[in-house]
């Protein structure tokens, strides 16, 4: 029994499958962290000296799990935390990577966006982790190259409102969409950050003397943006202006002095303003000091003002408008007009019940197929075989699903569902030809090359059958079929073969 073991163990099939489960979970690393992790950082706050978020994989986060002695195991104990403590106050931050000091800005805030920390390295799209999805189609018919510029650019945009999770992609099916996923997010302004063209432009005397293409840096430090003072008009209304800098090209800087030098001078400014238009709309008109007359000023101010019922409603508003003209000044105009063909928002409570029913009917349909195997079988060294294939099988699309940073939603649940299904009827197959053996002679050889005969056939079909879904449904299949093909690839040559292996191992006297 030993030595049919140790035959077992050398089965290169075998070590193939040990070893690729092995990488997966590395890939996956199924090893939760205490805290909440840092998905964003607000550019002006004091956290942004400290701290700084890139791209990278969920476990890759950095995870705050002490806040001075208090220890923090959820985004309720952060907040109950935060609280408590006063504004302007200095709170340590302990993460798994450093220890800080961080003073709170007058809201009482650090200035951190924060989930609870990752179980793993899968993403779970807004399907299983709750967010947005906006379909977005152009108002004119466009070439592919624009509307590809068009969905970097929004990519950027959104990157720069310091949103994480962002998926844009763009479909020709064959109308032509761009597809906008924000897993973990619900908010509602980025509805305008999608919609605005962002065409900026600066007149004199109706003359373009700065368009967005010439903005070379938009100020958003302490010093360089800021609310210049909220007012209250009357009982229920407030106003609060912000102001901000923007850094302007030599040519742009030329094309203001040429404009300025025809203006007249009226007491400290000249005769006609500095006129900021954005999508064609006017946003604000400019005094423009006298002392700039005829100046190749490379660097300006923006100002801008909003209102609201309270105080603190109106600075949110104000502090919200001034982030979203920079970011769109940042990120550059969009090439093509875009409007909202569809909108679908889920809320993470839903998706996480998605998740935990997701893994309860998995388990469900792995007992419920070992039980059908067994009543025809009769043999458990048929069927438990075959359910330690399925889970490995699960577990592989899994790791291929970390390895390549790829969003779980519903649709690519469904398509791992399809491959565990495929999994098993060629394991039946397998099944059937070596039990044949019982009747008809012929080498273990010769019975898993005429099975893995008909598996190949079966392979190549469903593959090919499967191609067209990447494009499908404005791409919204995309996951089932990526799912699909990545799940019957790794069963058809990495576990069926190893299964395969084990089988003849089992069955042979």
């Amino acid at each position: 029994m030993a030595k049919k073991f140790n035959d077992l163990i050398k089965n290169k099939r075998i070590i193939i499958l040990l070893a690729v489960l092995l990488i997966s979970l590395i890939l996956i690393m199924p090893f939760p962290k205490d805290g909440v992790a840092i998905r964003g950082v607000e550019e002006d706050s004091y956290a942004s000296d400290y701290i700084t978020v890139s791209p990278g994989r969920p476990m890759s986060k950095e995870v705050i799990s002490k806040l001075d002695e208090k220890e923090i195991g959820s985004v309720r104990d952060y907040y109950d935390y935060l609280a408590s403590l006063s504004p302007n106050s200095t709170v340590r931050v302990e993460t798994n990577r450093d220890a800080y000091r961080i003073k709170l800005n007058s809201e009482g805030d650090l200035g951190l966006a924060v989930v609870d920390a990752p179980f793993s390295n899968i993403r779970k799209g807004l399907d299983l982790e709750g967010g947005s999805r906006v379909l977005l189609k152009p108002v004119d018919e466009v070439s592919e190259t624009l509307l590809s510029d068009a969905s970097q650019s929004l990519e950027l945009r959104l990157n720069a409102f310091g949103l994480s999770n962002v998926i844009v992609r763009k479909v020709t099916t064959p109308e032509q969409y761009i597809i906008v996923e924000l897993a973990g997010t619900t908010k509602e302004e980025v509805k305008d950050l999608l919609l605005k063209q962002g065409k900026f432009e600066a007149k004199i005397l109706n003359e373009t003397v700065i368009d967005g293409k010439e903005v070379e840096r938009v100020g958003k430090t302490a010093s360089e943006a800021r609310l210049e003072g909220c007012n209250q008009n009357d009982i229920n209304s407030y106003s609060c202006s912000f102001v901000f800098s923007l850094r302007i090209s030599k040519s742009a800087a030329d094309k203001f002095a040429e404009s300025s030098s025809k203006l007249d001078v009226v007491g400290d400014s000249l005769s006609s303003p500095l006129s900021l238009y954005l999508d064609d709309e006017l946003i604000s008109n400019l005094s423009i000091s006298s002392g700039l007359k005829g100046q190749k000023a490379t660097q300006i101010s923006i100002s801008g003002g909003e209102s609201g019922s309270t105080e603190r409603e109106t600075r949110d508003n104000a502090l919200s408008e001034m982030k979203k003209l920079q970011t769109i000044l940042e990120s550059g105009s969009l090439p093509i007009k875009l409007e909202i063909a569809e909108t679908e928002t889920i809320s993470p409570i839903l998706g996480k019940e998605f998740t935990d029913n997701t893994i309860k009917v998995g388990l469900i349909a792995i007992f419920s197929v070992a039980l059908v195997i067994f009543g025809v079988y009769r043999k458990l060294k048929i069927v438990l075989p075959m359910v330690i294939t399925m889970i490995s099988e699960v577990f592989l699309i899994l790791g291929v699903a970390a390895a390549f940073q790829w969003q779980l939603d519903l649709a690519a649940i469904a398509g791992i569902i399809i491959a565990a299904g495929t999994g098993v009827d060629d394991q039946i197959v397998i099944i059937s030809e070596i039990l044949k053996g019982e009747k008809i002679i012929y080498n273990w050889k010769e019975k898993v090359k005429k099975a893995f005969f008909i598996i190949m056939g079966s392979y190549f079909t469903t593959v090919v059958a499967t191609i067209p879904l990447f494009w499908a449904g404005a791409g919204l299949l995309k996951g089932f079929a990526f799912a699909t093909i990545a799940g019957i690839s790794i069963g058809v040559f990495i576990t069926r073969p190893a299964y395969a292996a084990v089988l003849e191992w089992l069955m042979k006297d």
